[in-house]
């Protein structure tokens, strides 16, 4: 082998730099919210009901208490003391009744958030929109396809403002994020990852039962609509997540946050072409029909997507950009971009099997060919990090982009086909796992083949 030039040296010199540069934090700035610091006029003021107020359903009241210019006027849940809980997660009284329509018939109520198990989804969003009412509507948007496409026909039948509450999109991390990908910062991206991973009974859905819950207390007959009849079971009320007559597991909770995501940083709103799955249940063997552990390979038309749950270890929920160009990941609520290192440099490896005469020959040409550049032309590679401030909330952001859509009927940063969408990969995942086989999206036919 040669010995090291002082061009070499330098170049070894930049990359050493660059391995150990300090990396650059930004601390990013959330525009204020529309009406925030001053006395919104009632005529201004959007007044909605929470159709749902469970975990999820008082996660969203108490983070609507920081969206200036709404008021919750109502709630409705199928079991009483989460009437309780939502007035404690309000701070005040409101209305409460088991029976959504009961809101839908109200004068007062300019939208509603549903945030009810997945299967009654479709029925409640089609009938607010046709009662005049817009819809935030959580994830995952559907329970199945067929849902998806329905729900889409009604709010656009209603004339209705939709958006579905996967909250990254309104992050203004994931912002940032979608700033360097439109840039091509990260050059062409033909592999993105994502995970989703957690190590608890809570993690997995076995949600205690509290004491007060039987068929007093719940309306089970009101929860069993668009569902197969069966005796009054509140694992089921309670974790109802862990089954296919009201979820859609792993994939509609937690992919479904994954894709949307990734479609919002790289601009894509369409689902993926092809889906494979693979896993298994191994370790939370309670009676749940879902497994605690999919990896799942899509097909997009510019790039592939590799996505994985699992129950079984607390790994995180980083999701990973690979560009020619350069790295982006997002954990939580900070971004790290760092450059690949791209500087044209002399082959190495190959020349092995070279003799000498030729590796001389090639090399001479080779700097020959890349002038010398002077010792201030060399940059070390900085990564950067961006991060939101402490106390920041993407679930406040994302409510507050919806009730601004309401107000001036623009669309939402999340609307019913982006969610449509979204849902679409979750399904391709479950049909791929449990058919055990390729599942093919048949957009025209607005359907999945295997």
């Amino acid at each position: 082998m040669r010995s090291l030039t002082r061009r070499s040296f330098m170049r070894i010199g930049a990359g050493s730099v660059a391995a150990g540069a300090a990396v650059k934090m930004t601390l990013l700035q959330p525009a204020a919210l529309w009406g925030a610091g001053r006395v919104v006029a009632p005529s201004d003021r959007v007044r909605f009901a929470s159709i749902g107020t469970g975990t999820r359903g008082c996660e969203l009241l108490a983070a609507s208490l920081d969206v200036p210019g709404i008021e919750c006027v109502a709630v409705c849940d199928l079991y009483d003391s989460r009437h309780e809980a939502a007035q404690e997660a309000l701070q005040k009284q409101v209305s409460a009744t088991r029976n959504y329509k009961e809101i839908l018939d109200r004068k007062d109520v300019d939208a509603v958030i549903v945030a009810v198990a997945d299967h009654q989804h479709r029925r409640i969003v089609a009938n607010a929109c046709a009662a005049g009412k817009d819809v935030y509507c959580e994830k995952p948007m559907s329970h199945t396809v067929e849902d998806g496409f329905a729900m889409i026909d009604a709010a656009l039948k209603g004339n209705r403002i939709v958006q579905i509450g996967s909250q990254r999109v309104s992050s203004i991390v994931y912002e940032k994020a979608r700033e360097f990908y439109a840039a091509g910062a990260l050059g062409d991206v033909f592999f993105i990852e994502g995970s989703s991973d957690r190590n608890s009974a809570s993690g997995a859905w076995v949600y205690p039962i509290p004491s007060d819950a039987s068929e007093q207390t719940i309306d089970w007959n009101a929860f069993l609509v668009g569902a197969p009849k069966r005796p009054f079971d509140a694992a089921r009320f309670f974790r109802w997540r862990c089954f296919s007559d009201y979820g859609e597991g792993l994939a509609g909770d937690l992919f479904v946050h994954l894709l949307s995501g990734i479609h919002f940083i790289s601009g894509t709103n369409e689902p993926a072409k092809r889906a494979q799955s693979s896993g298994g249940l191994f370790r939370w063997k309670d009676g749940r029909d879902f497994p605690d552990l999919i990896e799942t390979l899509y097909d997009y038309p510019k790039f592939r997507v590799a996505l994985r749950c699992n129950l079984n270890n607390a790994g995180g929920e980083p999701i990973r950009f690979h560009g020619t160009k350069g790295t982006m990941e997002i954990i939580g609520q900070t971004l790290t971009f760092t450059p690949q290192d791209t500087a044209p440099r002399a082959e190495g490896y190959s020349l092995k099997g070279w003799p000498a005469r030729l590796r001389k020959e090639y090399l001479a040409k080779w700097d020959a060919e890349h002038p010398q550049p002077g010792p201030l032309d060399y940059q070390a590679v900085e990564a950067e990090t961006f991060t939101a401030p402490q106390g920041y909330s993407d679930v406040s952001a994302h409510e507050a982009n919806f009730f601004d859509a309401v107000r001036t009927r623009k669309p939402t940063v999340e609307n019913e086909e982006f969610g449509n969408n979204a849902a679409i990969g979750c399904h391709l995942a479950n049909y791929a796992y449990f058919k055990n086989t390729i599942a093919t999206w048949d957009g025209a036919a607005k359907t999945i083949r295997g």
